[in-house]
């Protein structure tokens, strides 16, 4: 009978995710599935892990190995840091990118740079862009997913937007939203700099 006591304690002490504080490791990978509007077979496809191995993780029947873990972030695009339980009091999610991080800017069309403002891994989810034109400079963009719309406040300067038919200029302080699931641009209306903040919404 000790042992059996013994044996009791111990798997209930191996199983601290189900702690009130801790959400289950299944549940959050579920959670995270779900807002990509993935399903089992989707997450399977990508990662690599049956789906039978995924079900069996969601119901928090089993724990994945680091390996398995590694993989099912990589098929959720996600950092594996967020598919981990953290206490309630600690936010799930804080990722800071500074300022002057080389690897957050990008050329883009002549006249244009872009630097990223938020985490690479939403990538084809939402992203936050700091656009800087050069005078005469120019973003040019083929149609993005269907259903993608884009926010874009001008910070300086003056930028037309075109997006579809669609054409307008904005100056210091303007903001547009539109379509950019079809042919769309950017222009530096000015000869001085202009500067934009442009968020990117992969709405399906």
């Amino acid at each position: 009978m000790a042992t059996k006591k013994s044996t009791e304690s111990a798997s209930k002490k191996a199983a601290p995710l189900e702690d009130a504080d801790h959400p289950p490791l299944g549940q959050i990978i579920r959670q995270e599935r779900l807002r990509l509007g993935m399903t089992l077979d989707d997450l399977a496809r990508l990662s690599g892990v049956s789906k039978g191995m995924l079900s069996q993780i969601e119901q928090s029947k089993t724990n994945p190995t680091v390996t398995v873990l590694l993989r099912i972030a990589n098929g959720l695009r996600v950092d594996p840091t967020r598919l981990l339980p953290s206490p309630t009091q600690t936010p799930r999610v804080w990722r800071i990118i500074r300022s002057n991080d080389e690897r957050t800017l990008f050329p883009a069309n002549p006249g244009c740079t872009i630097r990223t403002l938020s985490p690479l891994d939403l990538e084809k989810q939402i992203e936050f862009y700091e656009l800087t034109f050069a005078p005469r400079g120019e973003l040019v963009s083929a149609p993005h997913y269907r259903g993608t719309e884009e926010i874009l406040t001008v910070a300086n300067g003056r930028l037309i937007v075109k997006s579809g038919e669609n054409e307008t200029e904005l100056r210091k302080g303007d903001s547009i939203h539109y379509a950019a699931d079809v042919p769309h641009q950017i222009s530096n209306a000015g000869h001085t700099p202009a500067t934009a903040f442009l968020l990117v919404w992969y709405r399906n």
